[in-house]
């Protein structure tokens, strides 16, 4: 069995924590393991923040969307965050990224408010996808995480 879901959020800090719950939620509803729900729940709330932060303005000035994707199908689970914004520099189709790769640049310092979630997000998931949208732009994240399930899991495959 699989699950999957979208939503189309607004670019709002009240947004991140809505789609980490829901994530959550429904991976703890399908059996799968807490410490693989948290590393995902938390690489999902830095890709979301992310887009809250640089995922640029709709037309007409508002505040604008973006949008998450999850899929929990057999032993993997994928999820995609897509914004409206100026995309990644020098970006121009989704690049893979191994788990364990170094980062464009290393980590923020511990006194800086900012500059760790894609770090984090390499750190957490196996394989992550750095990408810009086609036509009219805005960044693509996409990362994925072989899934480990509890011992009475209802989406367990056999």
């Amino acid at each position: 069995m699989s699950i999957w879901w979208s939503l189309h959020l607004r670019r709002e800090a009240a947004s991140v924590p809505l789609a980490r719950r829901l994530l959550i939620g429904a991976m703890d509803t399908a059996g799968v393991d807490p410490d693989v729900s948290y590393d995902l729940s938390v690489a999902l709330s830095e890709a979301c923040a992310n887009a809250v932060e640089h995922g640029g303005a709709a037309p007409g000035g508002t505040s604008g969307a973006y949008r998450v994707t999850a899929y929990l199908d057999g032993e993997k689970c994928r999820i995609e965050v897509a914004d409206s914004g100026p995309g990644f520099p020098g970006a121009a189709a989704p690049a893979p990224v191994a788990r364990g790769c170094p980062p464009p640049r290393p980590p923020a310092a511990e006194t800086d408010e900012h500059g760790r979630g894609l770090w984090l997000i390499r750190e957490l998931a196996d394989h992550v996808q750095l990408g810009n949208k086609p036509g009219r732009g805005g960044a693509v994240i996409s990362f994925d995480k072989i899934l480990k399930w509890r011992e009475d899991a209802p989406l367990m495959t056999a």
